[in-house]
């Protein structure tokens, strides 16, 4: 299949969807840009793979209706049980060689490198006019974010991040609840992470063993600031480390505040707060509470956001019922003026049997990567192309940046105001220091 282009921006009906649509992210463009196919809906995409351990052979796995035909990993060792169900993919460790090499042989490119390298390895594949299904979240810092929202949009690739919950059933469930008015105006939601992620709250090792031989270290390292090699870094645990990853809020907030996003239609906070176990330069913290608050929506209500990370939980609503189980360890409590909801259900149960459920309004997905794999062929848009993505990324990154914050923000008497649309915070200059990162040398967007 030749080179094409599939179109990624999209206006606010393609975004939400059905009855949402006017109500996306309000920065999102209205615009919808055209939509070039080649090959047809029953040609086969020629995909390319950037990290393919891991979640990576996940993403991989789910796109085998496709031509695999290029795999790219820093570590051989990580990369060996991909490498071996796809033998005939070509096999790099540079991503950028890959895409020197591959240009006329693929169509898309799948991203599942650590957090640090997201940005880096997309931006090159959008440059080229690859269609990208990257990782979450999206990017390392805000900035990132907003570049490469706007290249994707501009270059008219297909486009789709790597939250997979955002396909289920009760993601739509949820948002046909909220619309429907089951528990009146929400002015509260509280969303917690409390399974193991990675280690956090602790300092860099001083000890510098050798990296493994089939490690190429310089190149997992990316466009971070230089260190010797340590096992404490990877092959998971990088999420930890703010260099390369971004916590729990950072992994696990594309996930759990996306549902949020979509029901309640919000776009940019005007503050936030975060008070944690303590603050680390280093790594994120081993517990932590961040808060939101985001403005009045077109006939919605102001509304805070709570995320908890570590152990921390909201306090249990007297609706549940006892013997109850306070939700999943990954799960969000929404609280109307009329009711509750927990995860995607009202509760108490008795009052979600006795509740009608209203009409189907949400388009049902056909799966999260076959979204974005239709997008490619010139279908409508994946629901988490990077017009959605992108700001969401932003936002989650942006409670990462209190957490960094929070000793200033204490004692200067402060929460951290924000101008979303100008990507600044307004009463704490110093805080604009992690909206952007600075790049190794040899390494640029």
């Amino acid at each position: 299949m030749k080179k094409h282009n599939s179109t990624n921006g999209v206006s606010r009906r393609g975004l939400m969807g059905g009855a949402a649509a006017a109500l996306a992210f309000t920065f999102v463009p209205k615009h919808v840009l055209g939509t070039a196919q080649a090959g047809g809906a029953n040609s086969k995409l020629n995909i390319a793979a950037i990290g393919v351990g891991g979640r990576g052979a996940g993403d991989v796995d789910e796109c085998k209706s496709e031509n695999i035909v290029a795999l790219c990993d820093v570590d051989d060792r990580q990369a060996a049980n991909t490498y071996k169900a796809y033998p005939d993919a070509r096999k790099y460790k540079d991503f950028r060689r890959m895409l020197d090499k591959e240009d006329k042989n693929i169509d898309a490119v799948i991203v599942a490198t650590p957090d640090h390298t997201h940005a880096v390895a997309t931006m090159a594949a959008i440059k080229m006019g690859k269609h990208v299904y990257c990782e979450k979240p999206l990017t390392h810092d805000i900035w990132e974010a907003r570049q490469i929202a706007e290249a994707a949009r501009e270059a008219k690739v297909a486009t789709q991040l790597g939250n997979q919950g955002q396909a289920s059933e009760g993601r739509r469930v949820l948002c046909e609840l909220m619309w429907a008015g089951a528990i009146g105006p929400v002015r509260e939601v509280h969303s917690w992470c409390n399974r193991y992620i990675s280690p956090r709250g602790m300092g860099r090792p001083g000890d510098t063993p050798p990296a493994p031989n089939e490690l190429d270290w310089d190149l997992w390292l990316g466009p971070s600031p230089e260190r010797p090699y340590h096992p404490s870094y990877l092959p998971f645990s990088w999420r930890g480390w703010w260099d390369f990853g971004t916590g729990v809020l950072g992994d696990i907030g594309c996930h759990q505040l996306d549902p949020i996003f979509r029901a309640l239609k919000l776009g940019y906070p005007t503050s936030v707060e975060a008070c944690s176990s303590g603050v680390n330069q280093e790594t994120a913290p081993l517990a932590s509470t961040v808060r939101y608050e985001f403005p009045a929506r077109e006939g919605l209500p102001p509304l805070t956001l709570s995320w908890y990370d570590g152990g921390l939980m909201p306090q249990r609503p007297p609706e549940l019922e006892d013997g109850r189980r306070m939700g999943e360890a990954d799960d969000n409590l929404f609280v109307g003026d009329k009711g509750k909801i927990l995860g995607y259900r009202l509760i108490p149960e008795a009052k979600m049997k006795e509740f009608t459920m209203p009409p189907r309004t949400e388009p049902r997905s056909p799966g999260h990567h076959r979204e974005w794999i239709n997008a490619c062929k010139g279908g409508k848009p994946a629901e988490s192309n990077f017009d959605w993505a992108g700001p969401l990324t932003e936002v989650v990154l942006l409670g990462n940046i209190a957490l960094r914050m929070e000793k200033q923000l204490y004692e200067k008497g402060l929460k951290l105001y924000y101008d979303g649309p100008s990507m600044k915070v307004t009463n704490l200059p110093e805080a604009n220091q992690y909206l952007r990162r600075e790049y190794r040398k040899g390494w640029s967007l």
